[in-house]
């Protein structure tokens, strides 16, 4: 886990971009505030609109996730518009921007919208988030991550949903212990990211190995790396029992073909968002239906067929559980804006407190259910599912799973 020391650090950098970007000062954002119907209203809401702003990725690595969450994101606002409006009268509309996974243009990118949206229902990516962290705070500005970095949880403004990486990692290696998958004292290999992402699984795969006298072989990569012959080589060579992963898909995919390839026949596990339906169409897809374990914050489809369903209709293909994930922030979304205005305050500042107020946030099993409390993980629980040829390519094996370890794990 990342200490304070570093995380002050890299808010300082963190800040000094967004400053750059935005030519603004640390000055809080003058917002003019009005009452309409006995509600407070102010940044992001014109008439009867509100806007909510997403930073997205939609050509980056993780492409396919960003446009099954945006895409559902813009399904859910449309029935809702079209039912209960928040404070019965106001619409919701969509700022979308596409940072490509680019941590400086994401940065960039909120310069240019923060002005105009009440709040961020999706903003993917831990650096783009642990670098927008000391704008959040000046903006008030309550935002849901595609992230679940520990590190994002110390921010009042964040409003994660699902688990933390940490604990998702720890949760997916209890599984697989106690489906006698692992033993204890076996030798676990975690391919990861470098970063927050990548850092946050490993240091759950690190403590859930204390606790059972394991070892922890490290292969890291950089997001832009594709072939992971040499890392999984490697774990080969030091007699691994079970890979970790904390990649993006297409690293997934290279890593169990590598495996298969090599003779090497050992659970491979990891922590959303490691798998794409996608990739059960490569020539990875066979051994990632016979070793992948993943642990997830929202349900498989299997769970959600009529979500599945609706989706299809409206934007047909072959959908990520971004799709879920999606709907459940939306939905989480849409329950802050609804105690907001229960307290007649759809200010920013309303809508934090409404964030801090709301208690446990029940999503109708799209997602875990979530408790927001600062410097904690909003669920100890995951769903673990295996890649399946079944729509939307994954099959859920355990509903919101605790697994032991996580009691005793800092954070959760």
């Amino acid at each position: 886990m990342k200490t304070t020391t570093k995380r002050g650090a890299v808010a300082l950098v963190s800040a000094a971009m967004v400053l750059a970007a935005s030519g603004c000062s640390t000055k809080e954002s003058d917002t003019a505030t009005t009452t309409q119907g006995g509600v407070k209203v102010g940044r992001g809401i014109e008439g009867d609109t509100i806007t909510l702003g997403a930073l997205t990725d939609l050509t980056g690595v993780f492409a396919a996730l960003g446009k099954d969450i945006t895409q559902a994101q813009a399904l859910y606002w449309k029935n809702q518009n079209a039912g209960d409006k928040i404070c019965g009268k106001y619409t919701v509309k969509e700022t979308v921007k596409d940072h490509g996974y680019d941590t400086q243009r994401g940065i960039q990118l909120y310069s240019s919208i923060h002005n105009d949206v009440l709040a961020l229902e999706q903003t993917i990516g831990s650096p783009i988030n642990t670098g927008l962290l000391p704008q959040f705070a000046t903006d008030k500005m309550v935002n849901i991550p595609a992230a679940w970095a520990q590190s994002l949880t110390e921010s009042p403004e964040i409003t994660m949903v699902g688990a933390t990486y940490e604990v998702e990692m720890i949760n997916a290696l209890d599984y697989l212990l106690q489906e006698g998958k692992i033993k204890e004292g076996d030798k676990i290999g975690h391919i990861y990211f470098e970063g927050e992402y990548g850092e946050g699984g490993l240091a759950g795969s690190k403590y859930f190995a204390e606790q059972h006298g394991m070892t922890v072989v490290e292969q890291q990569i950089q997001p832009t790396d594709t072939d992971m012959t040499a890392q999984v080589t490697k774990l080969k060579a030091d007699g691994v029992n079970a890979i970790a992963i904390t990649v993006a898909p297409g690293q997934t995919a290279s890593v169990a073909g590598v495996a298969a390839s090599a003779g090497l026949n050992v659970p491979i596990v990891g922590n959303n968002p490691v798998f794409a339906p996608a990739l059960l169409d490569t020539p990875a897809g066979p051994p990632l239906i016979a070793n992948l374990y993943v642990a997830s914050p929202v349900a498989p489809f299997d769970a959600q067929p009529d979500l599945l369903k609706a989706y299809q209709a409206e934007y047909p293909g072959d959908p990520t559980l971004g799709v879920v994930f999606g709907t459940a922030a939306a939905d989480t979304m849409r329950q802050i804006l609804d105690k907001a205005c229960e307290n007649g305050d759809l200010t920013p500042e309303g809508v934090l407190a409404a964030k801090d107020e709301i208690g446990t946030v029940d999503t109708g099993g799209l997602a875990v259910p979530l408790t927001f409390e600062v410097g904690k993980s909003p669920s100890d629980a995951s769903y673990i599912f295996r890649a399946a040829d079944v729509p939307g390519g994954a099959k859920s094996v355990s509903d919101q799973f605790v697994g032991d370890d996580v009691a005793g794990f800092e954070g959760s």
